[in-house]
């Protein structure tokens, strides 16, 4: 029987020459006569070894990484069909301790199974949720996974459970289920991943969310930056097609529901939930006014549901094991596991997906192994952004949408975005501004205006001009668009440039840089 070797087909991986490398994979084991298939999986997340090839052995899966098409040579000599010793040998996955510490409940078979290979994805569990979905009422679906805890893992932290009860209680001729796909956070990976890497676990959450609500049709929103997410799931979704997973009978059940993939046009503002809907329906992206929600009246006017993609990729594991075992994972209003994305200047970057509850500095100091340049983490932005930027002195706050909260900040999207002692915090500031005013929508007043006036308070203050009196103003224009904005981009622009304000003062009078702790640690 051929050996299976497993290479990322992931775009991340094949940003470092995994495509390079399965092709000379190809090549060489063509020229040497040797009898291996290789498998193009999804990325296992851990981006400082990609690509990293997998060989399946008798002892389990066996990894190498960071691998060139230069060392493929060597590798065969020293036995890589057989799990042979080499320098780039990381021993068995699974016993990688990135790996090993992680809680995978939604990434359960990312990286794992051929990501469009239907009887891979039965044999690691898929389908169970449906199928228990079908045999059970509408309600009940929807009680399960309103007991689950599960909350909406875009950012806003909505109960989904409640979200999916008022689209089954609305009147209408058609409903929706639509996948806000459209991640476009700094430092976020997850929804592109799962796409990637695992697309029959969306195809079928968003199954169970038509069951349970009486939608029969659903859209995935998707950005154009990401062609090779957009292949897979029309692939996918063909494939789930075929397999009657998707139409008039699901699973030759009496429910119907297909979909379809949509692409953006790149505008970040279209991840806000009602700009996505006017995208949806081939107008200009712009945000409307609530009520009435989407819930009630969303996409063509028809009872919507809008979820974000990682909330929908869990609903399956919560009905195959149960909102019970769903529910233990986590603390306190937080349930279940979160896609945390760890980027920016990090040494272990990568997606690590845990129960709610471990603290930031575990994330950045331990699992991330600290910035990648040696020198000390200065602040951390969480949430990307729109979120806040947070000091080593809050590094004790455990990753819970409400202890964030009380920290004024935000989990958001779950990216992490390390920055060392040389950030220039006032930089930050203005970039937040700065990105607002590019991406608004220009709907809102205190958005479209308040977004660049606060670049021009900005470099006042960074030239010394009155910087006391600019400071107070950018305080009040901050005030006015948290609570003057129509949605969430106007609305929580303030959070980076209030907390680069509050934590960092330093950086925003004249003269150097008052030593902070972390710069005397650096001395």
């Amino acid at each position: 029987m051929s050996v299976k070797i497993y290479i990322p087909g992931d775009s991340g991986a094949i940003a470092v020459g995994a495509d390079k490398v399965a092709a000379r994979m190809a090549q060489t084991l063509k020229a040497r006569g040797l009898d291996a298939r290789i498998i193009r999986n999804g990325s296992r997340g851990l981006y400082w070894l990609e690509p990293m090839v997998e060989v399946e052995t008798d002892r389990g899966r066996v990894a190498y990484g960071p691998v060139k098409t230069s060392d493929l040579d060597g590798l065969l000599d020293a036995g890589l069909l057989e799990g042979g010793n080499h320098p780039l040998s990381l021993g068995l996955t699974e016993e990688i301790l990135y790996l090993k510490r992680q809680t995978r409940l939604t990434f359960a078979r990312c990286g794992i199974t051929d990501p469009l290979s239907l009887e891979d994805y039965r044999e690691h569990g898929g389908l169970t949720g449906l199928t228990n979905a079908i045999a059970m009422a509408p309600e009940a679906i929807v009680a399960q996974v309103t007991e689950s805890g599960l909350r909406g893992r875009g950012g806003a932290g909505f109960p989904t459970g409640i979200k999916w009860k008022t689209v089954l209680e609305a009147q209408g001729a058609q409903k929706y289920i639509i996948c806000n796909a459209d991640e476009g956070d700094s430092g976020t990976f997850a929804d592109r991943m799962i796409m990637e890497g695992d697309p029959f676990v969306l195809i079928e959450g968003m199954a169970i969310a038509g069951i349970a609500t009486g939608a029969t049709k659903g859209y995935i929103y998707l950005r154009s930056e990401y062609p090779h997410a957009v292949d897979m799931m029309n692939r996918a979704v063909k494939v789930a097609r075929e397999n009657k997973i998707l139409g008039t009978s699901v699973l030759g059940s009496s429910h119907a529901f297909d979909m379809e993939v949509r692409v953006g046009a790149g505008a970040y503002v279209c991840g806000e939930e009602t700009a996505l809907l006017e995208s949806l329906e081939g107008r200009r992206g712009v945000v409307r006014a609530k009520p009435p929600l989407p819930a009630h009246k969303g996409f063509l006017g028809q009872p919507t549901v809008v979820n974000n993609m990682v909330s929908l990729a869990s609903v399956p594991i919560i009905m195959e094991k149960g909102a019970e075992y769903y529910r233990d994972f986590g603390m306190g209003r937080s349930r279940g596991t979160i896609p945390i994305q760890i980027a920016g200047n990090v040494k272990y970057g990568g997606l690590f997906e845990a129960a709610f509850g471990m603290t930031l500095g575990e994330l950045v100091e331990d699992i991330g192994g600290g910035t990648a340049t040696g020198r000390p983490v200065r602040a951390v932005q969480v949430g990307g952004p729109l979120g806040a930027y947070f000091p080593r002195e809050l590094f004790d706050t455990p990753f819970d949408y409400e202890a964030f909260a009380a920290k004024d900040g935000l989990i958001g999207h779950a990216g992490i975005v390390v920055f060392d002692d040389s950030v220039d915090m006032l930089k930050q500031a203005r970039f937040a501004f700065e990105f607002c005013a590019i991406e608004s929508c220009g709907k809102c007043t205190p958005c479209r205006i308040g977004s660049t006036r606060g670049v021009e308070v900005v470099d006042r203050i960074r030239d010394g001009i009155e910087p006391e009196s600019q400071i107070n103003l950018m305080t009040d224009l901050c005030n006015t668009m948290k609570f003057g904005s129509l949605c969430a981009l106007g609305g929580f622009t303030p959070y980076p440039v209030m907390s680069a304000l509050t934590h960092f003062p330093e950086d925003f009078r004249p003269g150097p840089r008052m030593a902070s702790p972390v710069n005397q640690a650096a001395e």
